[in-house]
């Protein structure tokens, strides 16, 4: 398993709500507990909403603030998305303003200032390859709003789903999907699809695959 995944799988263990102790989670993972409390640290320093210490345990707390604003996630991804697009832009003046910004929004996330990464709006640290997923939110929201199938390509095995929401965790956009290939909820990375299509198939609300009977 990849440090990425690895942080992915401890973002959803984390995400309850709950205390998880280090060793519970080294033991989910595979890894040693001083390899979680590195976990710990990379994930709080990307903007992870994560309390706790050694010998207690961790859990997350809250939801990502501006102050004095609160965003809400359709706000957050429109600015992450907005100020990755202008720093691809040609205009230099731009691509700096884009960086500036970039550092003030840094400047305020809850993060350990210590280790914070530079330059939020532009880089996903550390999931670095995070922005290539930005391609597929304008999709799947429109699917997700009209009740559409999508057929996504995830390491070359294509996968039929039932997109249910799209979700921010430090820097991380996933989607939470019934997949009908694995009759299973799953939570997939963005930025680890490869091809996506909409489908013509339409979807309704049934037992066992909305999002309210996700565990």
């Amino acid at each position: 398993m990849s440090r990425a995944d690895r942080l992915t799988q401890l973002i959803q263990i984390l995400r309850d709500g709950a205390l998880h102790k280090a060793a519970d989670l080294a033991a989910a993972t595979g890894v040693s507990q001083r390899t979680i409390y590195r976990d710990m640290e990379r994930l709080a320093s990307a903007g992870v909403p994560i309390a706790g210490a050694r010998g207690i345990g961790y859990w997350v707390t809250a939801q990502v603030t501006l102050p004095p604003l609160n965003l809400t996630t359709d706000e957050l991804e429109a600015l992450h998305l907005g100020l990755s697009v202008i720093a691809d832009a040609g205009d230099d003046a731009l691509k700096e303003a884009a960086r500036s910004l970039s550092a003030k929004v840094d400047a305020v996330l809850p993060e350990d200032r210590e280790t914070a990464p530079v330059g939020w709006g532009v880089a996903a640290y550390p999931f670095a390859d995070a922005a290539l997923g930005f391609q597929h939110m304008p999709s799947l929201r429109a699917a997700i709003r009209a009740r559409q199938k999508v057929a996504v390509e995830i390491d070359g095995v294509r996968h039929i789903l039932r997109p249910l929401k799209l979700d921010y965790w430090g820097r991380v956009w996933t989607c939470i999907a019934w997949s009908e290939t694995d009759a299973a909820f799953t939570d997939l990375r963005l930025d680890q699809i490869t091809d996506l299509r909409v489908l013509p198939e339409l979807f309704t609300d049934e037992p066992g695959k909305r999002l309210t009977d996700r565990p």
